[in-house]
């Protein structure tokens, strides 16, 4: 074990007593979930199903959250035997996941990552396999999971040169921990090139799964609804999972354009208030979602924040804005979603965490990285669709990623029927 290594268990070690009172303190600020404060601490677990051979899927938030659900059910579909155990870090992906397990499948909240919670929690679910997703690099779990006999993988892995040249001073302490995962593929060819220098071992770029997600669904009849009852003859843009700034920058995008209905969907909910407030300092009509208001042909603004109806807003628009491109630190969004549904999009230069799968689909002319007012609102009114030939040979590539993924992860798991 590594100093680096021996330091942080000594110090989360230490934190340890505190973390009851830190969690009801984060809960009082809407930060938690007091109903599941026991899963962050790994107490009071829900039984281990007997037998079956139990895969732990975990990711950070709704964008990994997501693509394991989905890696997670073509398991299934291969192994219907298995046991799933998706966790992630924060209440909205839990609002997202839980309603979306299938048959077989529990999800928890991340236990928190001290060593007596993550011996706790790998021994009470004894894991055959565990899958963290993108960068979710936890010392003590990964540990445990090792001690216990567990296999390790990582997919979709994604790091940036910030995040590589910080490893790289702790190089020991990253080889020791991610070194002996059984599996390490890349979403990024830039991504496998950072982790080889890392790791001193050939990291296959898988491409990015999220590619492969099918396009969130939506009710015809709403759309139908909302398209008579809101748009009207209008022509509809989406501001979609924005971040603090980049409402304002999307409303200065398209000031002018008044027989243009909008659309803003806040990549956190919670952040409704926040853009009530702009949109009433700026006088603009509007209708708010969470509050079941409902828009009329008069309604500038429809503020969408809800959870899970990203479908539906996509549908509705003609072009999209995509949030995340200029919010320092975030890196961008998924354009895939809007793309596949026809829907030209505009978002920001800041996009590292897609910026093989942004550079190609702006080669094809699927999407624009632009950085101005003027030149966003110019782009999101005038765009083309995506042609159906583009369309077509999009659909062709997107699936490879979840399917090189599944062929390396299928030969870690046990046979069906051999004890464990």
């Amino acid at each position: 074990m590594t100093a680096a290594i021996h330091l942080y268990r000594n110090l989360t070690r230490a934190a340890a007593p505190f973390l009851g009172g830190v969690l009801k303190h984060r809960a009082r600020a809407g930060k938690e979930d007091y109903g599941r404060i026991n899963e962050r601490l790994a107490r009071n677990l829900p039984r281990r199903m007997p037998g079956g051979t139990l895969v732990w899927l975990h990711g950070a938030s709704v964008g990994e959250s997501q693509l394991l659900l989905e890696l997670g059910q073509r398991l299934l579909d291969i192994r219907p035997d298995l046991l799933l155990l998706f966790t992630s870090q924060t209440q909205t992906s839990a609002r997202l996941i839980g309603p979306a397990l299938p048959d077989r499948a529990i999800h928890l909240m991340a236990p928190l990552d001290t060593p007596g919670i993550a011996r706790r929690f790998i021994r009470h679910w004894q894991p055959d396999l565990c899958i963290f997703g993108e960068g979710e690099f936890w010392p003590n779990l990964i540990l445990e999971a090792e001690r216990a006999g567990a296999r390790r993988a990582l997919v979709n892995g994604r790091m940036t040169d910030s995040s590589a040249t910080g490893w790289q001073k702790l190089s020991g302490a990253f080889q020791r921990l991610v070194g002996r995962f059984d599996v390490v593929l890349a979403a990024d060819t830039d991504t496998a090139r950072r982790l080889e220098s890392l790791l001193g071992r050939p990291v296959p770029s898988t491409g990015n799964m999220k590619s492969a997600l099918p396009p969130p669904s939506a009710s015809e009849v709403e759309t139908r609804r909302l398209r008579e009852g809101f748009l009207g003859d209008r022509r509809c843009i989406l501001a979609a999972s924005t971040h603090a700034g980049e409402e304002a920058l999307f409303l200065d995008a398209l000031k002018g354009a008044d027989d243009t209905a909008l659309i803003i969907a806040p990549r956190h909910p919670d952040r409704g208030d926040d853009v009530e407030a702009l949109l009433r300092a700026r006088g603009l009509p509007f209708a708010r979602r969470s509050r079941g208001e409902v828009p009329t042909p008069r309604t500038r603004v429809l503020l969408a924040d809800t959870m899970g109806e990203m479908g539906l807003w996509y549908r509705l628009a003609d072009s999209v804005f995509l949030g995340g491109g200029h919010t320092p630190g975030v890196g961008g969004h998924n354009p895939l979603e809007p793309v596949r549904l026809g829907r030209p999009v505009v978002t920001g230069p800041d996009v590292f965490n897609f910026a093989t799968m942004m550079d190609s689909l702006e080669k094809q002319g699927l999407i624009r990285r632009l950085k101005t007012p003027k030149a966003i609102g110019k782009a999101l009114m005038t765009m083309a669709a995506p042609t159906e030939d583009a369309l077509s040979a999009l659909a062709q590539e997107a699936d490879a990623p979840m399917t090189l993924t599944l062929e390396a992860l299928l030969p870690l798991l046990p046979e069906p029927g051999l004890l464990q």
